[in-house]
């Protein structure tokens, strides 16, 4: 059963909701251990002086910030609790705003809102539905492990969801990329490619469907230890395309892509008619690629999987 990672209360002028946290996401990349080749014994990191190499103590180590210029500011921990600050236990609302004026750019990570208890639900339940009818959002402080977050509290499927933000001096002027400036007023596109570039936009355009996107590349990995680990031998046989070069004609590129999009999801469609894997998600039909034992299952799209599935069976 999920835990809380944080428990207080939501204020919102004289208004006090008791909540806990919950996280919304969590991590699923492959994580290795280091080890010692031919041994297998893990390599452990230890805390060394830079100039004398010489481990140091847990206790012996203070926390600096670096000047930039080889020195650094020594902080004590009763310094820094004396800057703390405060309000551990509350989310504190400050404005609500139209959420479609928020930059995505800003959101961090995001989190399940509950209501604390039975008590709180009602309360909860009326905060939630008010910013859902306003399409309003709420910008709040709190504080979670020492550290101030901003965030927005918005509605979502039924509950309310926080996300924390990034402060605006977080958030990294594009001018300042020495790539961006090559973008200028020369290069507006002309009517004929704004128009076909349009045409390819709406051939691609579909509904958004979250199953539709794997990390296949975090399936590779886990299929070959899965593999390594009953003691197949791997052979490394790189096939992927090669589709680096340059594009030379951008209307012939994007003219073709558009012809090419066409063909695939008429195709699809019509392989698709009738057909029951049609109708499965894109893991399932992974699942049965993978009782089937499909080479090179985890970098098929779905269409290619129906088709390996059907060939296979």
């Amino acid at each position: 059963m999920p835990r809380p990672i944080w428990s207080g209360a939501i204020s919102f002028g004289l208004v006090s909701i008791p909540v806990k946290l919950f996280t919304a996401t969590e991590s699923k990349t492959v994580h290795f251990h280091q080890l010692e080749a031919g041994t297998g014994e893990r390599i452990e990191r230890k805390r060394v002086a830079a100039d004398s190499g010489e481990e140091v103590a847990y206790d012996d180590i203070v926390k600096g910030y670096d000047l930039g210029d080889g020195r650094h500011v020594i902080v004590e921990p009763d310094e820094l609790d004396a800057v703390d600050p405060g309000q551990k236990e509350r989310i504190e609302i400050e404005d609500f705003v139209a959420l479609d004026d928020v930059d995505p750019i800003f959101f961090q990570k995001s989190y399940y809102i509950a209501p604390a208890d039975e008590g709180a639900a009602k309360s909860y339940e009326l905060l939630r539905a008010a910013m859902q009818d306003a399409n309003r959002v709420a910008i709040a402080r709190f504080v979670m492990r020492t550290k101030q977050y901003l965030a927005a509290i918005r509605s979502a499927s039924g509950i309310l969801l926080l996300q924390t933000m990034f402060f605006s001096d977080e958030i990294r002027d594009p001018q300042g990329i020495d790539e961006i400036k090559l973008l200028d007023d020369d290069l507006e596109p002309d009517d004929r490619e704004l128009a076909t570039a349009a045409q390819l936009v709406d051939s691609l355009t579909s509904d958004w469907d979250p199953e539709a996107y794997d990390d296949t590349y975090r399936q590779q990995v886990v299929e070959l230890i899965e593999r390594k680990a009953e003691g197949d031998e791997m052979v490394v046989d790189d096939d992927r395309d090669a589709d680096s070069a340059d594009v030379i004609d951008l209307m012939a590129a994007l003219e073709a892509s558009v012809e090419r999009v066409r063909g695939e999801r008429t195709g699809s469609s019509r392989a698709g008619a009738g057909d029951p894997l049609a109708d499965l998600t894109r893991n399932e039909l992974y699942e049965r690629a993978q009782a089937h034992d499909i080479p090179g299952r985890s970098t098929m799209t779905k269409d290619e999987l129906v088709a390996a599935i059907e060939r296979a069976s």
